[in-house]
């Protein structure tokens, strides 16, 4: 085939998936007026790990030169421009824009939705509570930091359910409109702090480090400074972007495996996907042995514990919550069982949701 006979077939094609993505989006908006007429959520995020999946298997069947990664990327977007049809489907998080978890709001739900940026966790609850937005996502742990505590304590008062999770690889760099030598002061989120502490003493060690609420944050006010200021962020890359920053190093975190998963929030769980994780709080009574005794209700019945993390109750004084992750889905044995019998021991016993322990 010529040159011109070869981008002929292209744009012949590039019709003909017009039309098929045109039809696509029709019955998705279908499926998308069954569920409203029926109090049946808009997202069905088990649905998508089905979906993508079985396209995965078809794609590898068809010896496609597409890799698992782009297909995964164009279909999300395929999918996100589906839920655009929905005229109220937003999605708050942590912002401003830019920050990781709007990155990980995007993996999760590409880039055609509305997103609505919230300046804190609780802000993200609360619109997810008063029904201004269909879901919130929010992080929960870090593979360096650990636990992301503010979201762990907003869960002992929400009726809130968690329906999926995101794992996002988390790259921070330094970013700045100076010269690497002039900075004086570097902003960051505590947790980016943490993940590059090592790399901060080594490379800066007379440097001021400011926390701040958010990576975005941080980059906004190394943008605004003026060069006599010194300011530099910790950030993504993705900020550089935003606020016209200079990207004077990158991977900077001292692992570089360093991944923050995240939690999307909405008003109902998740059905059974036959790969669910369960996460869960309990609080024991004051007695000898009781929290040996819940754990080893896990233990007995064979159900493998993922995580497991104390938070103060706010309920009076030395009085703990205890977060777990477990393995299967609460309405599912045998962790349905387990759940009954740790009910009758406990204080407390609030399953917070269950969901596909994949993460697309």
């Amino acid at each position: 085939m010529t040159l011109d006979e070869i981008r002929q077939r292209i744009d012949e094609l590039d019709t003909n998936l017009i039309h098929l993505l045109g039809e696509r989006a029709k019955l998705v908006h279908m499926v998308g007026d069954f569920k409203k007429e029926h109090g049946l959520p808009i997202y069905a995020p088990e649905r998508e790990c089905s979906l993508i999946e079985k396209l995965l298997a078809k794609n590898k069947e068809a010896k496609s030169q597409i890799t698992e990664d782009s297909l995964k990327a164009i279909y999300r977007e395929i999918m996100s421009a589906a839920l655009s049809l929905e005229d109220d489907f937003k999605v708050a998080y942590l912002g401003p824009e830019g920050t990781w978890t709007h990155q990980a709001a995007i993996k999760k739900f590409g880039h055609s939705i509305d997103y609505i940026p919230k300046s804190n966790f609780a802000d993200v609850f609360d619109a997810v509570e008063s029904k201004q937005v269909n879901y919130g996502v929010v992080p929960i742990e870090n593979s360096t930091e650990g636990a992301v505590t503010n979201t762990l304590d907003l869960f002992v008062e929400s009726h809130l359910k968690i329906c999926a999770q995101i794992e996002l690889s988390i790259q921070n760099a330094l970013l700045a409109k100076i010269d690497r030598e002039d900075i004086k002061v570097i902003y960051s989120h505590p947790q980016v702090f943490g993940q590059c502490r090592g790399w901060l003493l080594q490379n800066f060690p007379k440097a001021d480090l400011v926390e701040v609420s958010s990576t975005t944050k941080a980059a906004q006010i190394a943008a605004q400074a003026q060069s006599s200021d010194g300011a530099a962020a910790l950030a993504g890359t993705l900020s550089a972007e935003f606020h016209e920053l200079n990207i004077l190093e990158s991977n900077i975190q001292d692992k570089q495996h360093n991944t923050t998963r995240f939690l999307v929030i909405t008003h109902k769980g998740c059905p059974v996907t036959g790969d669910d994780k369960t996460s869960l709080l309990f609080s024991v009574k004051d007695q000898p042995g009781s929290l040996v005794n819940a754990l080893n209700v896990f233990n007995n019945h064979g159900i493998n514990l993922a995580k497991i993390e104390s938070r103060p109750s706010k309920q009076g004084d030395w009085k703990y919550v205890f977060y777990v992750d477990a393995q299967g889905h609460a309405e599912e044995s045998p962790l349905r069982e387990a759940l009954l019998e740790l009910e009758a021991s406990c204080a407390l016993v609030k399953v917070l949701g269950s969901y596909s322990r994949k993460s697309l």
